[in-house]
């Protein structure tokens, strides 16, 4: 990218950063994600763990910030492109396993979505964090 590219990258991070600093309720932890540990005294339990990484292991980095951050009951939302996990799998393929990663770790999925046809092989989870226990009836 060429010192045109430069400026107006820079240029959009200064206006991300201005929209963060002016909202005291949203924290954004950019380049952190995987080492969480280096913030996690500054930061209060949170409602909502949103992630949009595209990286390989993104369920683990979301189990983890989730047990880091989330309360109990509170929400996630995960955003998945099967193309920054598994290149050469269906994306169908790739959702199920990261469904089960996300299982694994504690995180209850309520509801998955492709983002077809606006962004190709992309999906989106949302659920639950260690939901609390049915009541009987």
């Amino acid at each position: 990218m060429g010192s045109e590219g430069e400026e107006e990258k820079k240029r959009k991070m200064d206006s991300f950063f201005s929209f963060f600093r002016s909202r005291k309720d949203i924290l954004s932890t950019l380049k952190t994600l995987k080492k969480q540990f280096r913030y996690r005294m500054l930061v209060p339990m949170v409602d909502v763990v949103f992630a949009d990484v595209a990286q390989p292991d993104q369920a683990r980095i979301v189990g983890i910030n989730a047990a880091s951050f989330l309360k109990n009951g509170g929400a996630f939302v995960i955003s998945i492109k099967a193309s920054c996990i598994d290149s050469t799998a269906a994306p169908e393929a790739v959702f199920a396993r990261e469904v089960k990663k996300l299982v694994e770790l504690q995180l209850k999925p309520k509801e998955q979505v492709t983002l077809e046809p606006y962004e190709r092989d992309h999906a989106v989870v949302v659920g639950v964090f260690r939901p609390p226990p049915k009541a009987a009836k």
